[in-house]
């Protein structure tokens, strides 16, 4: 996260770090993702390019400080992972997967899944939104150990998509968020984790997005582009 600062102990509880085993017994963070439920995790389909063998990959939920994982973390194997049938490497269209847990897990203070969206409402400015991540805290920078916060405002796509931006790259299915001037943003490592938004009249938060790309990291005009959650509820 470009931008943001340590994120409080137990703030973002559905965040989940999905690793990959490499060489040795070393698990290294290579994507953020999302808890739905007790065993299920969404995050970016692009993050499944590195490797789509669960076997390679584990979960670690509950977790604020990747280097010491503390008595409230969780690990989990993963059982499946199933990314979207129509993911393009190329526009990343469609850039959503799930990984199923072995197991379920069991929700506390520091585990809990995050609600899905209603099919309809957008986000409007009145709505809070946050991302968050161990990702790069500048482009080409070095992923965070601690948990990084920051607030976003939902950049409508056509201020996203004009000439001087992304030109049209943005879909639909995608939704632009960080701030005007640039500062706040995802970066490398925060891929597939959330863009959660409060909606007062519930009090709760939505999963309105998951991060997928972006020009750069913090550039001003070249804000963070997610997942459009609401348009994917029936393929989870």
């Amino acid at each position: 996260i470009v931008g943001g600062h340590d994120a409080p102990h137990g703030a973002w509880p559905w965040i989940v770090s999905l690793q990959i085993h490499r060489a040795g017994v070393q698990f290294v963070h290579v994507c953020g993702g999302v808890l739905v439920n007790e065993n299920s995790v969404l995050t970016a389909g692009h993050c499944v390019t590195v490797t789509n063998d669960p076997y390679s990959w584990r979960a670690v939920l509950g977790v604020h400080n990747l280097r010491k994982h503390g008595k409230q973390a969780a690990r989990r194997n993963i059982r499946s992972i199933t990314v979207h049938p129509e993911f393009r490497r190329e526009t990343f269209e469609n850039d959503i997967a799930l990984f199923e847990l072995d197991s379920a897990v069991r929700y506390s203070d520091y585990i809990q899944p995050i609600c899905l969206p209603p099919a309809a409402p957008a986000p409007d400015n009145e709505t809070e939104c946050f991302i968050s991540g161990w990702g790069d805290t500048q482009e080409k920078g070095k992923n965070s150990p601690v948990l990084q916060e920051a607030q976003v405002e939902i950049i409508p796509s056509s201020i996203c998509n004009s000439s001087a931006a992304y030109r049209g790259l943005v879909n639909n299915n995608m939704i632009c968020a960080g701030s005007p001037s640039g500062g706040t943003d995802t970066c490398q490592g925060d891929s597939g984790g959330p863009l959660a938004c409060h909606h007062p009249h519930t009090n709760k938060y939505y999963l309105t997005g998951i991060a997928s790309f972006g020009i750069g990291c913090g550039r001003r005009r070249f804000p963070g582009i997610y997942v459009r959650l609401s348009q994917y509820r029936e393929w989870i």
